[in-house]
């Protein structure tokens, strides 16, 4: 049976009672069907008006533009992902925005080899347009067509993906699962370890970089993606070679700047105490940090490195002392 005809014999009023059994309305229960059939649509109608532009810094410099939803489509969106695309099966080389998952377990399929290869795909998010997200999201064999494009419309903004949705990182990884099971297949036969991380691809072992990356190129690009080439990297073993911001050559370890940077403050803090160490930063940097967020950014740190290297003595005796002294 085709999948158009799947849904051939579904009324519009079965059709609505799918939509609600998807409990997409916080406290929907308390409004009758029409409203709450009213309140998605008007949702789903009025694009770029649900949502505000909001610049956040990245880690390495520059900005990053987000669409951040209104409260109430917020809401709705946290619920298609709950209720909607938390059980929906991914591949397992997409490491980002699963639980169970995190950057330690990306970095660590890659620890030791001889070369690593890092890429990036460019816009990531802007890229993902409706009719992939209606595809890969809410296909018509899970959902009768009605519904699959009142969710995709509630899910996209401008046609697109909204980097700011609380669903895009989960629907991501659905538009990317074909592209994963193959890399994934045609690197095992090659000895050569693939994983994803949102728009971060790793691969690692031993491989010709080219022929490499010309096949993941021409994947990509036939999905409507591009390789930020800039970006582009091959780690050899003489290099440190660090992946997702961990560096992987013998064993999982932050970076030697990263360590340094926090064992200095760590220092200032402990020498000249907590407030002449922020007054100076606000002298220097111009940065104002309020005192009791500035201790639990520390903290947070230190259980970083931690989180990645359990054995590391040294920092484990920071955090030790950083809680004694600050956290009582």
């Amino acid at each position: 049976m085709g999948n158009t005809q799947l849904w051939k014999y579904c009324t519009t009023r079965q059709c609505q009672d799918f939509i609600l059994s998807l409990r997409l309305i916080p406290g929907g229960e308390k409004m009758s069907r029409e409203k709450q059939l009213a309140c998605l649509y008007t949702l789903s109608n009025q694009g770029i008006k649900n949502y505000r532009r909001v610049t956040i810094a990245k880690k390495g410099g520059g900005s990053r533009q987000l669409l951040v939803p209104c409260g109430l489509l917020k809401a709705v969106q946290r619920n298609i992902l709950h209720h909607v695309l938390d059980e929906r099966p991914v591949s397992p080389c997409a490491l980002a925005y699963r639980k169970g998952t995190d950057i330690r377990a990306n970095a660590s399929a890659h620890l030791g080899k001889n070369k690593v290869l890092k890429l990036d795909i460019s816009h990531f998010f802007d890229s993902i347009l409706f009719p992939r997200v209606y595809g890969a999201a809410f296909p018509d064999t899970l959902f009768p067509p009605a519904a699959a494009m009142l969710l995709t419309s509630l899910c996209c903004c401008k046609e697109r993906l909204p980097q700011g949705s609380p669903a895009s990182p989960a629907i991501s990884n659905l538009v990317m699962r074909p592209f994963d099971e193959y890399m994934e297949g045609w690197c095992r036969e090659r000895e050569i370890t693939y994983t994803r991380y949102c728009d971060d691809m790793t691969f690692s072992g031993s491989f010709d970089a080219p022929a490499l990356i010309t096949k993941v190129r021409s994947y990509l690009e036939a999905m409507g993606f591009s390789l930020n080439e800039k970006k582009t990297k091959l780690l050899t073993e003489g290099v440190r070679q660090s992946v997702t911001g961990i560096v992987v050559n013998e064993k999982l370890q932050v970076s030697r700047d990263y360590r340094k940077k926090l064992r200095q403050e760590v220092y200032y803090c402990r020498k000249y105490g907590i407030e002449a160490h922020l007054a100076r930063i606000e002298a220097a940097e111009g940065i104002r940090w309020d005192k009791e967020r500035y201790i639990g950014s520390v903290l947070g740190r230190l259980r970083f490195v931690l989180q990645i290297n359990p054995q590391d003595e040294e920092f484990a005796r920071y955090c030790r002392d950083w809680k004694e002294q600050y956290l009582g």
